[in-house]
This record gives C-alpha cells, sequence and structure tokens, in this order.
C-alpha cells in the first residue's frame, strides 16, 4: 500500500510540475563532465596527392548561439543566409596552417583576412596553391594560398553565390576559376511578412502514385518561388590569380560546373521551372548543356523534368539518364545510366539498368558498355581495358562488383564479387585509386594488379588489410594485415606501390588517432602529427567490447565503459548502468551479429553518447546492438517490438551477468531513430527506470510514406505504422522520460512538432515527463551554450530518477 502511495505521489508531483514553464537560463553540468566537454578541438588534416604537404585547418569545439542568431530563409530543402549568400549552417575553419611533410612544425599562412569564416577549400590541380572562401558579413569573397610561400591574397570582393555549395572550380591551367557570382542588378528580396497574397496557394495531383517523404524546408507559395529564384540566380566568370575577371555566361539558375579532364570542356546544369512545393531543389527541372571554353554551345547532353514521382522502393529511381559526369580515365568523355525497368523496382526486368558512354563532341551515339542485374552504384575508371562497376539490390542487400573492359563491349563483363552488403566479415575492401595525367582519380593499376584496402572485421577483432589483385587471374595475394591488438590503424591509402610506403592513422583508447607512414617491406612507422588527447580525466576508465547473445541466438555487442579505480574482481558496488544504442535493420541473423565495433578506438566522449556519464560513477554501454531483423518475405519491422525488447534484456542481462550493476537502475538512450526506440523501450516495458530521447520522432501516421528502412506506406501496414509509433501507445507510459529536441530540426521526419506533439500526449495522460526544446538547433546540435545545457540537464535527470 506505501509503494502504491508514493507512486501516486510521484506521478501528481510529475503532472504538477509538467503543467508549469520553467524560466531557466543556460546551465552547465558537473565539474567532472565540463572539464571533457570543454576542450580544444584538434585541427583536421588534408594533403596533396604526392604527401608533400599538409594543410591544418583549425575550427572552434563549438558554434554559438551568435553563430546561429543570423539571417535565414528556408527554400526548397535549403536554408540560407540572404545577407552573405551561402548556407546558414556552415561550419567555418578559423585558421589554417601548412607544413611540409618533412617538416616538425607547421608555418602560420601569412596574409589571411581578419577574423576568417574559410570554407569551400580546394587544392589547384597542380596542388600549389589552395582556393578557399571566406564569409564576411556583406557576403562571399574567394581567396587563394600559394603553398610554398605559405601567404594568401584576395581575389574577389564579396560577390560571390555559394547558396548551393561551392562558387569555383579550378581550370587546368591551374591560373583560373570559373566563380559564379550574384547579379549586379539582382532584385530584392520580398519580404513575406509585408507581402500580401494575391490568392490562395493550390497544388493538384493527376492521379499519378509516388513515395515522398516528409521533407523540411520546403517552397510554400509563390513568394518563395520568387525569392528562391532570386538567390540561385548567378552569373559566371573566370578569375585569374592575377585579379583579373572576365564574364563568361549570363544570369541563370546555375545548378553545377564540371570541366572535362582534358580541360577543353565544361557541362554546365541549371534549375529549370516549374518548381515544386512538394520535393527539395534536387528534384527541381535541370538542363545540362556542355560548353567550349569560349563559351559556345556544343551539346544540350540531358533535360530532366519534374521529379515529384518516383515509384515505391528503395530501388526504384527516375527515368531518363542518371549519374552523368565526366569519364576520369578519358579526355572528354560523358558516362550516364539509364533505367531499363523504368526506374520502377516493382516491375519484372532481366537487366535494371544501362551504362553508357559518350565521346564529346557528342556527334555520335553513346556507346554502351554494361547491363546490370541489379540498380547500378557506381564505376571506378581504370583506363581503356579496364573498369570497376558494382549493383545492388536493397530489398535483398545484395551488391555485385564487375570487371569490364570499357573498349570492348562484345567481351563478357566479370562478377568479382557477390556479398550481402551488410556482410562485414565478407568485405573486400575498397580499390585504392590515383591521379592520372588530368589529375583525376582512376583504379590504380600495377603489373596488370590493382589494389584492395579492407577494413578487415573478423570473427576474432578488426585487422585491416591491403590485398594485391590480379586482374587477369581474378585472384587476391594479401601485401599486409594489421596484426594490433592493443590499438586501431586504419590503413588510408598506397602512396608508393613499389616501395610500399602506406599512409595510415593510429590510434588507441587513450591515444588521440595520428598520421604515420608505414612501410610495408620493412614495418617501419614514421609519425606524421602529434595531436594529444584532450581527454586524459578519463584515460583510465575501463573499456571493453562485451559480446553476448539474443533470447533467438543472434549475436551482439556493445562498448561497455566501468569507472576509473572500479574493483572489478570484488564488484562489490552494483552501478547504475546506462545503454545508449540506434536499431539497425539486416536482412539475416547473420549479418545482424557480427561485431564491427573495436575496443582499441579512441574514447571520443561527445554529446552523442553516454560517455560522459562513466566519470559520475555510472557503468555505460555505448553502440549497443539493437538489429532488427526480417529475413525472406517477412520485412525487420513485422517484429519489431518483440526484437527490441529483447535486444534490450539481452543488454542489460549480459552487463549483470558481469556482476558490475544493479539491474533494477538501467536507462535507456538515443538520438533520432534512437529516440524512437528509447520511448518505444519504456512503453513496451519494465526493463528501464527512465530514458532520454532527444530528437525523434514519435508518431509514424506524419511519416505515412515510409520511414529509416520501412520502404511501405501506412496504407500499406496501419497496423505495423500504429503498433511502432509511441504517441498511439502514450497511455501505456509511466517511465520517467527526457524529451530533447531542437526547435529548428531540418531531418525529414523529425519535425519538432513530433516531440512537442508526444510531450503534450504524455503530460496529460500523466506521464512524468520533460520537455526540452534547444533554441535555433537543427537535428544535429551544434552551440556551446546548447550542448552544456543538454548535458546538465541529462546530469540533472539521471541524478534524479535513475542513481538516487
Amino acid at each position: 500500500m506505501k509503494k502504491y502511495f508514493f507512486l501516486l505521489l510521484f506521478l501528481g508531483l510529475a503532472v504538477t510540475i509538467s503543467s508549469a514553464q520553467e524560466n531557466l537560463t543556460y546551465q552547465k553540468p558537473s565539474a567532472t563532465i565540463l572539464a571533457l566537454a570543454d576542450y580544444e578541438r584538434a585541427p583536421s588534416v588534408s594533403m596533396d596527392s604526392k604527401k608533400e604537404y599538409m594543410l591544418f585547418s583549425y575550427r572552434s569545439t563549438y558554434k554559438t548561439l551568435d553563430d546561429l542568431n543570423q539571417e535565414e530563409m528556408r527554400l526548397g530543402g535549403l536554408r540560407i543566409n540572404p545577407i552573405t549568400n551561402i548556407g546558414s549552417a556552415m561550419n567555418y575553419i578559423s585558421n589554417l596552417k601548412i607544413r611540409k611533410v618533412t617538416d616538425k612544425t607547421e608555418t602560420q599562412i601569412k596574409g589571411l583576412p581578419d577574423n576568417p569564416r574559410i570554407a569551400h577549400i580546394s587544392w589547384s590541380p597542380n596542388e600549389k596553391k589552395i582556393a578557399f572562401t571566406n564569409t564576411v558579413s556583406s557576403g562571399v569573397e574567394l581567396w587563394v594560398i600559394d603553398v610554398v610561400s605559405a601567404s594568401a591574397i584576395k581575389l574577389t570582393t564579396a560577390n560571390l553565390n555559394a547558396n548551393l555549395g561551392s562558387p569555383y572550380n579550378w581550370m587546368k591551367d591551374n591560373e583560373t576559376l570559373f566563380v559564379k557570382m550574384i547579379p549586379k542588378n539582382r532584385p530584392s528580396l520580398i519580404d513575406c511578412k509585408k507581402d500580401l497574397p494575391k490568392g490562395p496557394t493550390v497544388s493538384s495531383s493527376d492521379g499519378s502514385k509516388s513515395q515522398n517523404r516528409t521533407y523540411p524546408d520546403l517552397l510554400k507559395n509563390k513568394t518563395d518561388e520568387t525569392n528562391f529564384e532570386t538567390l540561385m540566380t548567378s552569373e559566371l566568370y573566370k578569375v585569374s590569380l592575377s585579379g583579373k575577371i572576365d564574364f563568361f555566361k549570363a544570369v541563370d539558375l546555375y545548378a553545377g560546373e564540371s570541366l572535362s579532364p582534358d580541360g577543353n570542356y565544361l557541362m554546365i546544369t541549371t534549375m529549370q521551372k516549374p518548381f515544386s512545393y512538394i520535393v527539395p531543389y534536387n528534384r527541381f527541372p535541370l538542363k545540362s548543356v556542355v560548353y567550349d571554353l569560349t563559351g559556345k554551345e556544343i551539346k544540350v547532353v540531358n533535360e530532366v523534368p519534374l521529379n515529384e514521382v518516383i515509384p515505391k522502393g528503395f530501388s526504384s529511381v527516375r527515368k531518363g539518364k542518371r549519374s552523368m559526369s565526366w569519364r576520369n580515365d578519358k579526355p572528354a568523355t560523358l558516362a550516364y545510366v539509364e533505367a531499363l525497368d523504368e526506374g520502377d523496382q516493382a516491375k519484372k526486368a532481366d537487366f535494371r539498368d544501362e551504362l553508357f558512354s559518350w565521346n564529346a563532341p557528342f556527334i555520335s551515339e553513346p556507346t554502351s558498355l554494361l547491363k546490370t542485374k541489379q540498380r547500378y552504384s557506381g564505376v571506378i575508371w581504370g583506363n581503356e581495358n579496364i573498369a570497376i562497376v558494382s549493383d545492388e539490390w536493397y530489398d535483398t542487400r545484395n551488391t555485385k562488383i564487375y570487371l569490364i573492359n570499357p573498349s570492348n563491349t562484345g567481351q563478357a563483363s566479370k562478377i568479382i564479387s557477390d556479398r550481402n552488403s551488410q556482410d562485414i566479415y565478407s568485405d573486400p575492401g575498397n580499390f585504392e585509386t590515383k591521379r592520372n595525367e588530368y589529375n583525376r582519380y582512376v583504379l590504380a593499376i600495377e603489373n596488370n594488379n590493382a589494389y584492395l584496402i579492407g577494413d578487415g572485421f573478423t570473427k576474432e577483432g578488426q585487422f585491416p588489410f591491403i590485398d594485391e589483385y590480379n586482374l587477369g587471374t581474378l585472384k587476391t595475394k594479401r601485401l599486409y594485415t594489421s596484426t594490433f591488438k592493443d590499438k586501431k590503424e586504419d590503413l588510408l591509402s598506397i602512396e608508393d606501390f613499389k616501395k610500399g610506403d602506406v599512409l595510415v592513422q593510429i590510434q588507441s583508447k587513450n591515444e588521440f588517432p595520428n598520421y604515420y607512414f608505414r612501410n610495408l617491406k620493412s614495418k617501419k612507422l614514421t609519425q606524421l602529427t602529434n595531436f594529444k588527447n584532450p581527454f586524459e580525466s578519463i584515460k583510465n576508465v575501463y573499456k571493453e567490447v562485451i559480446k553476448y547473445k539474443r533470447k533467438d541466438g543472434v549475436d551482439l555487442s556493445g562498448t561497455l565503459y566501468l569507472p576509473d579505480g572500479y574493483d572489478r574482481t570484488k564488484k562489490s558496488e552494483k552501478l547504475p548502468l546506462l545503454i545508449w544504442a540506434y536499431p539497425e535493420e539486416f536482412k539475416d541473423k547473420s549479418s545482424a551479429g557480427q561485431n564491427k565495433q573495436n575496443p582499441n578506438e579512441f574514447t571520443f566522449p561527445y554529446y552523442g553518447s553516454f560517455v560522459y556519464w562513466v566519470t559520475k560513477g555510472y557503468a555505460v554501454l555505448d553502440d549497443a546492438s539493437f538489429p532488427i531483423i526480417g529475413e525472406g518475405t517477412t520485412e525487420p519491422n513485422d517484429t519489431f517490438m518483440t526484437q527490441l525488447v529483447d535486444d534490450a534484456e539481452a543488454a542489460i542481462d549480459a552487463v549483470d551477468k558481469l556482476g558490475y550493476i544493479n539491474r533494477k537502475k538501467c536507462a535507456i538512450g538515443g538520438h533520432s531513430y534512437g529516440a524512437f526506440m528509447t520511448a518505444n523501450l519504456l512503453s513496451h516495458s519494465n526493463l528501464f527506470s527512465c530514458g532520454i530521447a532527444r530528437s525523434g520522432a514519435y508518431n509514424r501516421t506524419l511519416t505515412p510514406f515510409g520511414f529509416q528502412s520501412e520502404q511501405r506506406n501506412y496504407w500499406d501496414i496501419p497496423a505495423i505504422y500504429n503498433e511502432m509509433s509511441p504517441f498511439m501507445n502514450a497511455d501505456k507510459m509511466k517511465t520517467p522520460l527526457l524529451l530533447v529536441h531542437g526547435d529548428a530540426d531540418n531531418n525529414p521526419g523529425t519535425f519538432t512538432l513530433q516531440s512537442e506533439r508526444y510531450f503534450q500526449a504524455l503530460k496529460n495522460l500523466g506521464a512524468p515527463v520533460r520537455l526540452v526544446l534547444l533554441p535555433k538547433e537543427a537535428h544535429s546540435y551544434v552551440t556551446k551554450e546548447n550542448i552544456l545545457h543538454l548535458l546538465w540537464e541529462q546530469d540533472q535527470f539521471l541524478e534524479k530518477y535513475l542513481k538516487n
């Protein structure tokens, strides 16, 4: 009776507290967490292809609220600052340094702009110059760095149009860039708040079926259309390193510019009308035209109509030419694919796609190179006689790799790999590439051998490898396998095939990732960088990848952290357990049970996990396996809830069996689909004392045309959509839940409304729930103020509802 009284008292207090708003200012977490969260980010590193120079890019660990408190327009799936004409969510670099690979210290680049906001960095074709943009209060400038002298100069005023990404392209002469600039007579933007509509907004359907996701930030009316067109319109100029600016092309909706490898042709893609209110800008009509360098039109090579209708299924595509780009192995040849099944995966077809090659100046007809049995997924060009093509089929998770002869279409293709794409143990690796005479990356071929670099996941652990692949015999020879057991070695690229020099990155659980050269013959390591561990306070926490089984025999795993100094022998103190996870769908149990976690990966605490709390006396199971499996004709979500609960129960059982935890004090957390998982576990099990759900979707009827890996729509399987929706089961939820959401979420399906409506349902049904909306944050959180406050919220919540 006493227990029942306290439950009523708790629920009553929860309702009382939740009915009032808290006027909180920003808070900071406890000292141990703050010490980990408030750190200095190491620079990122970019190297030239010959590995002679290294560029170090520095940026702040977090953005500030002031960074997000800027002018913003949300149009056609984009978020744009209309004053500066660049994406409003751009992550800027604040400093650049350079050094020779053989040197020990970096050189500060001279002449950088004051208070730089650097983006869109690109090496010139000969890698003697580095271009970048700098954003000032009035717009975007173009700058260039001379690598040898480590000095920068400004090339243009703040008139670049970076609303669709990088606003420039290097020309082959290394002295000139094609640049998108704002038209001198660009009209003013329309103030949506002041502009009175001249009529209603009307959309209609011609009866064609489609399967469109719930996209954010779409155009809504004619005013949006006009403003979108204004912001996307540019003029094209040639800008030389001497500062000379020459007009090239008049105003248009330039969506992409691509030079042929020989530098003699320019393919320009422009957006066309009509625009759409139901799909983002990348599905608007497009027109691609090839020009010579004088601006003379050579050929219209592609015209794509408005793409609002795509057949159901993740292996369905639009009709027409797709993936059109220049072949890296030819001076001026386009390649593209076209669907042979009208893009509809439901239609029976012997072949799904056809790959074509088309030589400039496009007088002759395109040449068919290959018909794929599944959906085309990519190509690596080698030389006249060798190319690697891949296809895939989502429903079966099958992927195939083909070896073809692009110059002899009568020669049959050879299947060199045929596997389940989710089977990481059988992954042959990725083919290595190198730069050719056109400074484009093609298949690296030495003495008729290609090379594969693999992640090396096995049942025994991760051991990355390099294989030599004979293109004649189609047999592999193992050249190197990493044998580290206390470190993790990532094989990045082969730098010298004859000498056996390889660029690698090595890390351990308490050693920050650093770059090295490894010689495969001598096994010698030469260290290139020396970044220090910024998280010294957790270097001695216990870390282990534990393996366990679900009740149906599926192998599972997770990375377990225990506090520094915890006595794993006596186990006298039973710790509260935090589980952080993200469900993943599989088509077979074998792939679902494979382990891709490495205990030697550097322990990098960040807001996207619970690792911080190992410093507060909690056990943490991070990245716990939560597979959802559907074999054969059964789809994973047909038994979603049963498998989800079984995954959670297996995780708790595994850590409990080790003797470390109090299984009555377990919490679950996740972000996005992990938040969806959390809400469902609290609604459909009694395994957890509380949960933290961040930026999730809780009502699947609001994502009716598929979500995550679900291809079927709501009207195909209404019962599954309803059963999987925590909102529909809000009356079952009685466990304390912390809901967090960015109030400017930009992810399809996880609109902020999802958390707001779910909170209202839980609140009115008497569930103990707290909703925290982080100002100006999108789907991922970026500002220091919000992230530190988030950590405080989670810390307070866990101390109250779990630890104590």
